[in-house]
């Protein structure tokens, strides 16, 4: 049975490391169990750095175990976290010849070990350091493949001098053109190709391929689990070139694009390639040479940081030249693509790092959105365009949303819903950017306005295609985006007020979530606030012709829900401003007989306030219960009768005369209030207390005539 866990890989290395130091014929029983053990522990959960540093010290130094128990240990010498400086001297330091040193077959495992956990260092200089140490034990040829492996990973520009050139020409010399050596010296022509000419390098050469991909595999599954137990993830270094070799181990999408390299260089030149840290970035910024390939700034982020800090048109352009090339090969035939489609995923970990959307990329997308079929990496694609920089919208939807639209758009609600939701993100995005700019003013305020107006017709289509709470919320996600935006006075000075339709309004003040009603209170209460600072005297702008049109309207359906809800007057139309919810005229006294013909008690008028609405009846009678309940914990013998609701000024009046709970309609309705809002629902209150009068001059919890 494999075991695991801290406890039980501590007791068995107890029992190694006593093992290690008695002769095998001394020992009373045999240690290979105790190994299997190891083994499996290792393999299940991987070694924490103290007891790796433990295990490291047990393979490196000369001891009674035999060799092929420290061979199966290094083999599964599994990492759960970083791996220490320590853990790597001491590997580099048992390395060569010497009594004291392991066997070569021993260290040849301790040197593929490096390989396998090179992207795992916690601090990868401390190769770099040691590599003259390294690199002199090339002329052991019983461990240099898995050497020039190392070697291969860590070098860079810094470390190729002549005289390791010299060394390794006449090493290979030697050893009839090594296929290991022809490998590392063509990782050596890459920084120098004016140097290394001729035919040395077009032999058979080592590829320098992951030793054991399962292996990466299982420790990566540790790696991963540790993460999530610790909550302590790891981050990739951004001040280092992404190299060749580092990406074969770490797989994924970013192969696609070809790696950071620097051809023609000079040795007075500074390249991409010499850059490990961010002192380096800084002190060279304007003298890196840009690497020959521009396009693998898709996939590495120490280039992407320099493009950042020294924009380059040209260097833009080509990048643009690139990707127009991938994509006429797609669409010439030349090229699959399933391809295509994985290097959006790299196109998005740029955008999404850079956090923006340049140009380049916005007409790769247009390009794209003409074969593109609106299904394929759907989500990938909408928001890796969420980034797109705050213009002009009418410009931007001609250019990139149309074509967008008309790609993923098949009349279906999941579609509609999809677009939805990207003009929500986009919002968001624009809203972060005129939140951080100092100089709010050189933004495109009317842009908002633009996208609220476009995003109106489509939630009007949505209300009528999927009328279903989910997707109301999803809708109500959106406007409250816009709110964020209005109730900011920094903004409000430049952004121009865009209300919902009033169809949108309507259609959510009649459905069937309480929590959509009171998200959409709470929605049109901000929107209110935003009108009274802009009409303010002390605006420091004036309202604009657009504005202007459609305060009326807002109006109307501030004083039309307050009449469902507040005042009984559903659908009346004699207040000032008041539109019936827009029902025809002639519709209202059908609706009313209809309503007294179902109930005698009842009227059209009414049937939407707090205590009749089918989404408040609940709330308003639970209110009234835990008063009654109250009044019962307090004197059970005066409460003599309860409300059988729903709850009217008059069924007040006869409660009380009927020995039940002693309450006045404002107390009621105040109280349902405080009730909703007690309960998650506090759009409602925010609305009431932000139009009616006398509500506002009472303010919450005060008590008093409301009518």
């Amino acid at each position: 049975m494999a075991l695991s866990g801290e406890h039980d890989l501590g007791g068995l290395l107890d029992d190694l490391e006593t093992a290690s130091k008695l002769p095998a014929k001394r020992r009373q029983t045999s240690i290979k169990p105790t190994v299997e053990k190891v083994k499996s522990a290792l393999y299940d959960s991987g070694a924490l750095p103290d007891e790796l540093a433990r295990l490291v010290e047990l393979v490196t130094l000369r001891n009674n175990l035999d060799q092929a128990s420290l061979g199966a240990i290094v083999r599964n010498l599994y990492p759960s976290r970083k791996v220490d400086d320590e853990a790597v001297l001491r590997v580099v330091g048992a390395l060569g010849h010497g009594h004291l040193k392991p066997n070569l077959a021993l260290q040849a495992h301790l040197l593929r070990w490096l390989v396998m956990v090179y992207h795992l260092l916690e601090n990868p200089a401390v190769l770099s350091q040691l590599y003259g140490v390294l690199f002199n034990l090339l002329d052991t040829a019983a461990i240099r493949p898995q050497l020039c492996h190392l070697l291969a990973l860590i070098t860079r520009r810094k470390h190729v001098r002549p005289f390791r050139i010299q060394s390794i020409l006449g090493l290979s010399r030697q050893t009839g053109s090594d296929p290991h050596l022809t490998g590392l010296l063509r990782v050596f022509k890459n920084y120098y190709p004016e140097i290394i000419v001729g035919d040395v390098t077009k032999g058979r050469a080592a590829t320098f391929k992951h030793p054991d991909p399962e292996w990466r595999e299982r420790v990566g599954k540790i790696q991963e689990q540790q993460v999530q137990n610790q909550g302590d993830g790891g981050t990739r270094n951004g001040f280092a070139v992404q190299h060749a070799l580092d990406r074969k181990i770490k797989g994924g999408n970013a192969s696609l694009f070809p790696p950071v390299h620097t051809q023609y260089a000079q040795e007075t030149s500074v390249t991409l390639e010499e850059i490990d840290k961010v002192d380096d970035l800084v002190g060279n910024l304007e003298n890196i040479e840009l690497p020959t390939q521009l396009v693998a700034i898709m996939a590495d982020p120490l280039l992407q940081k320099l493009l950042l800090l020294r924009p380059d048109a040209e260097a833009y352009s080509r990048i643009g030249n690139w990707l127009m090339a991938c994509m006429g090969d797609v669409t010439s035939g030349d090229a699959d693509f399933s391809l295509f489609l994985d290097m959006l995923d790299v196109v998005h970990d740029y955008v999404t790092s850079t956090k923006t959307l340049p140009l380049l990329l916005q007409s790769f997308f247009r390009r794209f959105f003409d074969f593109w079929n609106g299904v394929d990496r759907r989500d990938i694609v909408l928001e890796t365009l969420s980034y797109t920089p705050l213009r002009d919208f009418a410009e931007l939807y001609e250019q990139l949303f149309r074509p967008l639209e008309r790609s993923m758009m098949d009349n279906t609600v999941a579609s509609q819903l999809s677009l939805l939701k990207f003009y929500t993100l986009l919002l968001r995005r624009w809203t972060i950017v005129m939140q951080s700019r100092n100089r709010t003013e050189t933004l495109s305020g009317s842009s908002i306005a633009d996208l609220v107006g476009h995003v109106n017709k489509l939630t009007l289509t949505l209300t009528q295609n999927s009328p279903s709470a989910a997707t109301h919320l999803t809708i109500l996600d959106f406007y409250e985006c816009t709110t964020i935006l209005v109730s900011q006075p920094s903004l409000l000075q430049y952004v121009e007020i865009t209300i919902p339709s009033a169809l949108i309004v309507y259609r959510l003040q009649f459905g069937q979530s309480l929590v959509v009603l009171s998200r959409l209170y709470g929605i049109l209460a901000q929107y209110k606030k935003a009108w009274e600072a802009v009409m303010a005297p002390s605006s420091l702008r004036q309202l604009l012709l657009r504005e202007r049109q459609q305060i009326t309207a807002f109006n109307g359906w501030l004083m039309d829900l307050c009449n469902c809800i507040w005042r009984g007057r559903a659908f009346g139309t004699s207040d000032l401003n008041a539109q019936g919810c827009r029902i025809p005229p002639s519709l209202e006294p059908v609706l009313d007989a209809y309503v007294r013909e179902v109930d005698s008690e009842l009227s059209l008028g009414t049937i939407f306030d707090l205590s009749h609405s089918p989404l408040m009846c609940l709330q308003s009678i639970s209110f009234v219960r835990e008063l009654e309940d109250a009044e019962v914990d307090r004197s059970p013998d005066e409460l003599r009768t309860r409300h059988a609701g729903p709850v009217t000024h008059a069924s007040l009046v006869q409660l009380a005369d009927r020995g039940g709970l002693e309450l006045s309609w404002q107390e009621y309705r105040l109280g349902v209030l405080r009730h909703l809002e007690s309960n998650g629902f506090k759009g409602i209150p925010d609305l009431m207390y932000n139009t009616m009068k006398n509500l506002m001059k009472q303010g919450r919890g005060g008590k008093g005539q409301s009518r």
